[in-house]
């Protein structure tokens, strides 16, 4: 990763707000991004010429050897040294993530900073969201790296499928598969939920045992070096009624019409209707709840999403899942997921699975 280029690109934009502005960054996921050191403690205080990172004695050996684009300090007492250095920094005006920052941090802050004024908007979140939404080049390698494991998975799966064993036992061996084979962590909880069950988007697997009939729907992903995949497959169990293929293909057709469509310069509000369309039209548009899609990098959701509430433009290198669904209470659901490159002239998809009916 190219932490350097990350950090002066926040410091560029940090100095077009003007003299004095400095940023605070406390969250693990931004910390990681900027750094490239995970940890689950630390500071990150960024002026417009100055890059440090401050952590306790479990890290900062770590920290020493790892980080090269700032400087790292010990942890003594917390606010008075952030307060000092940006003393040094000559800070002003402070950026900090508001919508990430607990009102106590803010008023531990408060107490320390008396000459400079605190940023309670989303100034800082809004110039972070922009930066991670952009992906590089290492970013993509990483993203992809990761998905290729749960590729694996996937197809490791399909053979494990049988009448008779659980949700469960299913969401466990793609947890298995993907951490012995070099994910590095699981994206989120995995999601294996059948039959009836799987009309819940987010379900938790359960002892429910696979019965013949069943749909099965599974969203997973891994991690590489701090980087998420994620996808999501739909498979049939002994036989698909005709309800479920018409279910199936409107998800599929509508998900095949987003990523045929979707393209820099194109609304995400925009992106989400080329799905939702499909589905609307099918006849199944008040079974489709949830947004088209979402961003994804050291975070499994970010910016952007493709959400009918979303005012943003989609850009050359947003990497952004696309996975409509259909989801029918006490029948069954249908997700399919991929994630998509978005390019000048349309998208790169990331996802290399089937995405046919499979019936096991």
């Amino acid at each position: 990763m190219d932490m350097v280029t990350m950090i002066k690109d926040l410091q560029k934009l940090i100095a077009e707000k003007g003299i004095g502005y400095c940023a605070l960054i406390i969250s693990p996921e931004n910390r990681k991004y900027f750094t490239g050191f995970e940890s689950s403690d630390g500071f990150l205080l960024i002026s417009a010429d100055r890059s440090v990172f401050i952590t306790d004695g479990r890290y900062i050996e770590a920290a020493e050897k790892q980080i090269t684009n700032s400087e790292v300090m010990l942890l003594g007492k917390t606010y008075p040294q952030i307060a000092e250095i940006l003393g040094e920094m000559k800070c002003k005006h402070l950026l900090v993530e508001s919508t990430r920052m607990t009102v106590s941090t803010y008023n531990s802050l408060k107490g320390v900073l008396k000459s400079i004024s605190i940023s309670t908007d989303t100034t800082l979140d809004t110039l972070i969201n922009t930066l991670r939404s952009i992906k590089t080049e290492s970013e993509v390698e990483c993203i992809v790296k990761a998905q290729r494991i749960a590729e694996d998975a996937f197809n490791h799966i399909l053979k494990f499928i049988k009448v008779g064993v659980s949700e469960k036992e299913i969401a466990l061996q793609l947890d298995f598969y993907m951490l012995r084979n070099g994910g590095e962590g699981l994206s989120f909880e995995t999601i294996a939920v059948s039959g009836k069950n799987s009309s819940m988007p987010h379900g938790v697997p359960s002892n429910k045992k696979v019965e013949n009939g069943d749909f099965i729907t599974m969203d997973f992903g891994t991690l590489i070096n701090g980087y998420h995949s994620d996808m999501t497959r739909t498979v049939a169990v002994g036989f698909a009624t005709d309800e479920m293929k018409n279910v199936y293909d409107a998800v599929l057709n509508a998900q095949i019409n987003c990523l045929n469509n979707i393209k820099a310069g194109v609304p995400c509000k925009t992106g989400d209707e080329f799905a939702r369309s499909v589905i609307r039209d099918a006849g199944y548009g008040q079974y489709f709840t949830h947004s088209t899609g979402h961003g994804v990098g050291v975070e499994i959701h970010e910016f952007p999403n493709l959400s009918p509430a979303s005012d943003s433009i989609l850009q050359i290198g947003n990497i952004v899942t696309v996975e409509p669904g259909i989801y029918i209470p006490e029948k069954f659901g249908v997700r399919i997921e991929d994630m998509a490159y978005i390019t000048a002239d349309g998208c790169r998809n990331l996802t290399n699975a089937p995405k046919e009916l499979i019936i096991l």
